[in-house]
């Protein structure tokens, strides 16, 4: 069995407002192995790209926090760790691919620049061999004539070439985990393909670990081994690909199915949606935080919240629909608080 290479428990993070702190991500449990990919979905305010910044340990420069739980990766704990030793780690052993690679490039660097940046920083490379390594990089990723592409500005590249770039810089220190949050947002339909196609032939020949963050199920069955459900800051259901797709359990997993448009009906008819809004941060209901939108809502769906019910060992709920299973006592040790 393949080792954990990332472990968060119960991880739940906040932001100050007005009103006070108020949480973003409620008790957030997952894992990602040594070479797997597992995906994070969920609609936009899920609290997904707050789970990626938390774990990078960004959400401190976002006016976040980390108030409880841990996130292990090689067995030490990031949420413990101050800003100067995450420098250590950001880049060099978990790169991060932002959502828009535009406004991930800095507009006044060359792209070959930019990628030899980091190279200097973590590898210690002196500035003409990081500058080879970077062409080596860009040819990595499938951009045509390198040398060339290196000395220009991000403006003089397309779409697709950005986040290539970016996919470059996320790269250079060869990291042992890559999060990916929406890396395929901005691009068009035959670039999507292109950019997930290459982060398949990237993991295989690197042996990485992926977290992809996407909204879209499609990107999910394609790319992913696992699959975490996220809504409004808990995950409500994780299992394998296949016992997602072909058993959903929580009705908000059964409602980003049906909203998948299909090739086949009439043309013209009306696409499934789910009914209502995802909650405002801080704002949550009582009980489940799905029972005002779910469709199979009873009385305990409004009063009280569900724990995570064990559907197969690989496969995971928090829904009153399968209260005779056994409950997951997984994570049921200490909680660290933080802050």
């Amino acid at each position: 069995m393949a080792e954990k290479l990332l472990e968060i428990r119960k991880l739940t993070t906040g932001f100050a407002t007005e009103k006070g702190l108020v949480k973003a991500t409620d008790a957030i449990s997952i894992s990602v192995k040594k070479g797997q990919t597992v995906c994070l979905v969920g609609e936009s305010g899920s609290g997904k790209s707050v789970t990626s910044l938390a774990i990078m340990r960004l959400i401190d420069y976002a006016g976040g926090m980390i108030m409880e739980g841990s996130i292990h990766f090689h067995g030490q704990d990031l949420a413990a760790k101050n800003q100067e030793d995450m420098r250590l780690i950001r880049g060099n052993q978990i790169a991060m691919i932002f959502q828009d690679p535009m406004s991930s490039l800095n507009p006044v660097f060359t792209v070959g620049e930019q990628i030899a940046e980091s190279l200097r920083l973590h590898q210690n490379k002196g500035n003409d061999e990081a500058m080879k390594a970077a062409v080596d990089l860009l040819k990595l990723v499938g951009i045509p004539a390198p040398e060339i592409r290196a000395k220009q500005y991000p403006h003089e590249l397309s779409g697709g070439m950005c986040q290539r770039v970016v996919i470059a810089i996320a790269l250079a220190c060869n990291p042992e985990l890559l999060i990916a949050d929406e890396p395929t947002t901005a691009l068009d339909v035959t670039v999507q393909a292109q950019i997930l196609d290459l982060l398949r032939k990237l993991q295989a020949e690197l042996g990485m670990s992926i977290l992809l963050i996407t909204h879209d199920m499609g990107v999910a069955a394609e790319m992913a081994d696992r699959i975490a459900v996220m809504y409004a800051g808990a995950i409500v259901e994780e299992g394998t690909v296949e016992e997602i797709f072909d058993h959903p359990s929580h009705p908000y997993t059964v409602g980003l199915l049906q909203s998948i448009p299909g090739f086949e009906g009439e043309r013209g008819g009306e696409l499934y949606t789910i009914r209502g809004t995802i909650p405002p941060i801080g704002q949550l209901p009582s009980g489940c935080r799905f029972h005002p939108r779910c469709p199979h809502a009873m009385d305990v769906c409004r009063s009280q919240e569900p724990p995570n019910f064990m559907i197969t060992s690989d496969h995971r709920t928090s829904c009153w629909l399968f209260q005779d299973k056994p409950v997951q006592t997984d994570y049921s040790d200490e909680v660290r608080t933080h802050g």
